[in-house]
């Protein structure tokens, strides 16, 4: 078939990779989102899905909407059998998906219908998912509730981060869309409506989703750094700024701490939790690189009383 690969961010790249290198089928042409700034000097970057194409020399397409007419015209002109997906980050307007003769074919990352939306890896790691996955669906007007052509199983590991977990799932959810094209172009794949029970949704992950809160759990806080690692990435409050919280880890049997309470040691920063402790691996405070969370304590000099999660935030 000839294809037309729509997606923005690095996790894209596997799948893409996958398809140029299939040699059934051919990827003419790449949309992904315009140019963004990044970095200090805040200049404009082409996306890692649009560089990976113009190394291959395939025609990128940066619409700023998807339903702008120049970009509708030139996707009719390149006539593609079908536009598979991969975190593309737009939402794709009737028009467009009525032009390829065999649809878009979206990879996304879980075991639809649960977390239908934009971060169910993240999401998934914080309800204290075993089990996740990736899935090939069909799309269609509604939020990713089109048909289901197939999937692929992982496991979460109690230490994955969300972006542990969701560079597995790009990788292994590469070959699943890869055999996705296959079963579409010789009609042996048919689509699977989803079943009605079992949908859960995953909208983007906020900076206030990500702030800690200590009175929970430590298995909570666990999770909730680890979901939002790398982003948006976990924080709490020390000294009225921020301070994220890079990696922690739960110390089962160690109570006496109340929540938020600091116990520094040598090579160790413990924080109290509504159950027992968490350890403190990796912190960065705001303006700095990521460091070790006992050299943190030591460099800022904890006070007796001092405690993480005040309330007010310069």
């Amino acid at each position: 078939m000839r294809l037309v690969f729509a997606g923005t961010p690095e996790v894209a790249v596997p799948a893409l990779d996958a398809l140029i290198a299939s040699e059934r089928h051919e990827v003419v042409a790449v949309v992904t989102r315009p140019d963004a700034p990044a970095g200090r000097g805040r200049r404009l970057v082409a996306s890692p899905v649009a560089e990976r194409a113009e190394e291959a020399g395939i025609e990128v397409l940066k619409p700023n909407r998807p339903r702008d007419e120049e970009f509708l015209a030139r996707l009719r002109e390149i006539g593609p059998d079908c536009c598979p997906v991969v975190a593309y980050g737009a939402l794709l307007p009737k028009v467009a998906l009525d032009i390829p003769a065999r649809g878009w074919v979206n990879l996304h990352f879980s075991l639809l219908p649960a977390w239908r939306g934009a971060a169910p890896v993240q999401h998934a790691i914080l309800a204290g998912d075993q089990i996740t996955g990736a899935s090939t669906f069909h799309i269609e007007e509604g939020l990713d509730s089109g048909p289901v052509y197939g999937t692929v199983t992982e496991e979460v590991r109690p230490t994955d981060t969300s972006g542990d977990l969701l560079t597995r799932l790009a990788f292994a959810g590469s070959g699943l869309l890869a055999a996705t094209m296959d079963g579409i172009e010789d009609g042996t794949l048919q689509a699977v409506p989803q079943p009605a029970d079992g949908v859960s949704l995953a909208p983007k992950l906020t900076v206030e989703d990500a702030q800690v809160d200590w009175a929970a759990p430590a298995l909570r806080v666990d999770r909730v750094v680890r979901g939002c690692t790398p982003a948006p990435g976990a924080w709490t409050v020390f000294r009225g700024e921020r301070l994220k919280l890079v990696a922690a880890r739960p110390l089962p049997g160690e109570d006496g701490l109340a929540p938020g309470d600091l116990a520094v040691g040598k090579n160790h920063v413990h924080v109290g939790t509504g159950s027992h402790a968490v350890e403190l691996l990796w912190v960065q405070p705001q303006g700095k690189k990521p460091m070790r969370a006992a050299d943190w304590a030591r460099g800022v000099r904890i006070a007796p009383g001092e405690r993480l999660g005040a309330a007010d935030v310069r």
